[in-house]
């Protein structure tokens, strides 16, 4: 089993006072990670799965008097699905607060309902967690750097979920039942959703326009839709974990692009689902793209746990000078170009440099990637 680095810091916070929620796309291995932990506990254990009927029924506008009549002697309550049932926001609250000796831990496979449903309840109550995809420094850890080097043509394709990298073979197979998991599990189930068709476009839309500004006047002409309702839908596949964005950067020159954004996806793999495109890298024409994409949503993974992450930000101007990726914190702003030919130049426009003198650059090639995707702290919460 690949271990996975949030496994010490969720049990660093066991039994602090607060629930513990873990967020992340479905079959990810949520389960698989909160199980790791509790099966080193001694403690009783009351799992609970919000996909069962009866499970939805019972914790729905539950009271604390028949909580601790569930609960009995478990020291731990595991939810596992928590977003599908209702209110789960203020049963976990009455758990926290009225059972303060029980531990809960919640998972959820969207942010749809979960996110919604506990912010209030639950405000100073939680500990947050985001699960992704494997890491490129998890699956170093267990290859070896040399093994998982090797490896990047098939993780530019295939993604990094872990039943795909399980069972490589059998890859394409279920590459499309997780996307089409996704989107009629997580999306299309909900009744707001009435376009199945238009969700669709949008998606294939995104999957063909990586690594390009996203500008949603153009995508409703495009997909034949309001712009409302497509800015509704992209916010939906945000917040089920599909795409993620990345803002323009500006502060100092006068013809800076401010307002604009990129779409990425969370997993190459998922992408090329959506476009039914599988073939190897030396058959592609997008493999640009594809390994802007690889690098943007693995040097997400390394952040999404960390309260001091920097800002992520693309940086262009108006006469369009651009740089691929800029991250920024309080104390330091770095540049990153993306080349997928080890022998290019990376190119870091006059115009940002004079702007921002204080400002590292570095070129990202197969070459350097790996020591890219090498940050120190990363995952400390």
């Amino acid at each position: 089993m690949i271990a996975r680095h949030l496994e010490k810091l969720i049990d660093a916070r066991m039994f602090s006072g607060k629930a513990i929620l873990l967020m992340g796309p479905c079959q990810v291995g949520k389960t698989t990670l909160v199980d790791a932990i509790l099966s080193r506990r001694k403690e009783p254990v009351l799992r609970l799965n919000g996909d069962e009927p009866d499970v939805r029924e019972i914790l729905a506008d539950i009271t604390s008097q028949r909580l601790r009549s569930l609960i009995g002697r478990n020291r731990i309550v595991f939810i596992d699905e928590a977003q599908r049932i209702a209110n789960i926001g203020l049963t976990l609250k009455l758990i926290v607060d009225q059972i303060p000796e029980v531990q809960v831990i919640a998972t959820g496979s969207s942010a749809l309902e979960l996110a919604a449903t506990i912010k209030e309840p639950l405000t100073g109550r939680k500990f947050e967690f985001f699960l992704t995809p494997f890491k490129f420094i998890e699956l170093v850890s267990h290859h070896g750097e040399l093994d998982e080097t090797r490896l990047l043509n098939e993780r530019l394709v295939m993604g990094s979920y872990p039943e795909i990298v399980a069972a490589p073979d059998r890859a394409i197979e279920r590459l499309k039942l997780l996307a089409d998991s996704f989107l009629y599990k997580d999306l299309l189930t909900l009744e707001e959703l009435k376009k199945p068709q238009l969700l669709e476009k949008i998606l294939r839309a995104f999957a063909l326009q990586i690594g390009s500004e996203v500008n949603s006047a153009e995508l409703s002409r495009l997909v034949g839709a309001a712009i409302g309702t497509v800015e509704k839908y992209i916010n939906l596949l945000t917040q089920a974990y599909i795409i993620f964005d990345l803002p323009a950067y500006s502060r100092n020159v006068r013809n800076e692009i401010r307002k604009a954004r990129k779409i990425y996806f969370h997993d190459n793999g998922i992408r090329n689902a959506v476009l039914g495109n599988f073939q190897p890298l030396e058959n592609r024409t997008d493999v640009g793209p594809l390994w802007e994409n690889y690098l943007m949503s693995e040097r997400q993974k390394i952040w999404a746990n960390n309260p001091t992450a920097p800002s992520r930000h693309f940086w262009r101007t108006t006469q369009q000078q651009e740089i691929d990726y800029i991250e920024a914190s309080v104390d330091s702003l770095a540049a990153f170009e993306f080349k997928w030919n080890p022998r290019a130049r990376a190119k870091f426009p006059k115009t940002y440099s004079r702007a921002y003198p204080e400002s590292s650059t570095q070129l990202v090639s197969p070459k350097t990637y790996a020591e890219f995707l090498r940050v120190e702290g990363q995952g400390i919460f």
